[in-house]
C-alpha cells in the first residue's frame, strides 16, 4: 500500500485547536482526506500558519518536507472561519514553487453550522473559493456529524 506523508496546517485564529475534527477525518478518509482512501497515511507536521497574513506559510513547509511530506493541507478552518483566509490563493502558488509540495484545501468534512452561515453570507461565492471548499463538502448527514 502506498504511503503518503503530509502536513496540515491551521489557522492562527484556532491556535488552541487540537486537531480532533481533522485527525478524525484523516483515520476515517472524510472531507478532503477520501483523495487516501486506497493509501496509508502519516501526519508528519501539524502547526498554525503564523497569524496573518501567514508567515508561518513560508517556513513551515520547509520543516514538512524534512519530514517527508508531499502534501499539505489548509485545515478547513481556514475556509470556514469569519471571514474565510483571504491569503490562499498565494498559499496555493508559493507552497509548490518554494517547496514543490502540493496543496489541499481542507481537512474535515465542512461543519453544517458553517455550511449554512456561507451559504446566507455567500461567502464562497468566487469561482476560486467554489473550486476551494469542493474537497470539503460533503452531504448533511456528514456536514451534522462534524458540528
Amino acid at each position: 500500500m502506498e504511503k503518503i506523508k503530509i502536513g496540515i496546517i491551521i489557522c492562527n485564529r484556532y491556535h488552541n485547536c487540537t486537531g480532533g475534527k481533522c485527525l478524525r477525518a484523516l483515520h476515517q478518509r472524510e472531507g478532503a482526506f477520501d483523495i487516501y482512501k486506497n493509501k496509508e497515511v502519516e501526519l508528519v507536521g501539524y502547526t498554525t500558519c503564523g497569524g496573518c497574513p501567514g508567515g508561518n506559510v513560508e517556513y513551515a513547509p520547509a520543516e514538512m518536507k524534512k519530514n517527508g511530506a508531499t502534501h499539505v493541507h489548509f485545515a478547513t478552518g481556514l475556509l470556514v472561519g469569519y471571514p474565510p483566509c483571504d491569503h490562499l490563493k498565494h498559499f496555493a502558488k508559493f507552497i509548490p514553487e518554494k517547496y514543490g509540495l502540493e496543496v489541499v484545501f481542507g481537512t474535515h468534512p465542512i461543519p453544517q453550522k458553517y455550511y449554512l452561515t456561507h451559504q446566507n453570507l455567500g461567502s464562497w461565492k468566487s469561482t476560486f473559493m467554489q473550486k476551494t471548499i469542493q474537497a470539503t463538502l460533503a452531504d448533511e448527514t456528514i456536514r451534522l456529524a462534524y458540528d
